[in-house]
């Protein structure tokens, strides 16, 4: 096996000076800050509404809730299983084909999500590369959970790899090192020192690999389709919605947005815990 890369050590040039920032940059970082935060308060207020806040707790939203966190809890699932080795060799390994694994891994963050659901469907529909095989077995995977679980996947996952791959690649080689030569296997040294070191990047990279499956739409909607109880996650019932009504679909993006920051504060306060024992 190839030998662990050394760690750089950043430079820091020297203690940073405080000082006042220029008004153009205030009024600029102000501006920006603005147009981020904006809008999600202005779906947070419109939901404080009473018929809008009746509409969340409506079956169809409740229903494409249940199926967004059933698939999504799959694909983290699988995200983690596979992820975590793969960042693990591309942050604290060098290889021959490194810096092309590490594009690859790229390689869905730059695809349009439609494009991402055509190549699922190519590979995986019933007259795909591994889909036709499948269907001659009696195993559909297009336009069914199984889809909207892999379409998750494909654009999620890479937020995780590259994320922990940092986290990786920031754990300090002589910390590995002396944790071997006191008899310690490579197997615990992972367990018991590269994650728990890396477990910040691990939490951000989860939260924002998850938050990118709930919010996720294109590839599931040509991969999977819109199926009521099977395929309908939370933002395809959200763009469905509004054919119903504004605030049906208002109702709906307030739930998967309780829902996603819900899911990013349990997340930091399970690795805050973990940090302190």
């Amino acid at each position: 096996m190839a030998a662990p890369r050394r760690a750089r050590t950043p430079a820091t040039g020297g203690a940073r000076t405080l000082r006042r920032p220029g008004p153009l940059a205030v009024i600029g970082a102000a501006a920006l800050l603005l147009f981020l935060v904006l809008p999600t308060a202005a779906l947070v207020a419109r939901s404080l509404d009473a018929d809008v806040l009746a509409a969340v707790l409506s079956a169809p939203a409740l229903l494409a809730l249940r199926l967004s966190l059933v698939t999504t809890v799959a694909a983290m699932a699988v995200t983690v299983l596979l992820g975590t080795p793969l960042a693990y060799l591309l942050g604290r390994y060098d290889f021959r084909g490194r810096r092309v694994i590490d594009a690859l891994v790229d390689l869905p963050l730059m695809l349009p999500p439609v494009i991402a659901g055509v190549g699922l469907l190519l590979v995986f529909g019933r007259r795909g590369l591994l889909g036709a095989p499948l269907a001659d077995v009696g195993v559909s995977i297009g336009f069914t959970t199984v889809a909207v679980v892999l379409a998750q996947l494909l654009v999620a996952s890479p937020f995780f790899v590259r994320t922990l791959k940092i986290g990786f690649a920031a754990v300090p080689d002589e910390v590995e090192a002396a944790a071997l030569m006191d008899g310690a296997g490579r197997w615990a040294v992972f367990w018991r020192v590269s994650l728990p070191l890396a477990l910040p990047a691990f939490t951000e990279g989860l939260v924002l690999a998850w938050s990118r499956a709930l919010a996720e739409f294109g590839a599931t909607v040509v991969f999977a389709g819109s199926l009521a109880g099977r395929t309908r996650t939370l933002p395809l019932a959200i763009y469905g919605a509004f054919e119903v009504g504004l605030d049906q679909a208002v109702a709906m993006a307030a739930l998967l947005t309780g829902f996603a920051l819900l899911l990013f504060v349990a997340l930091r306060v399970v690795t805050s815990i973990t940090r302190v024992a």
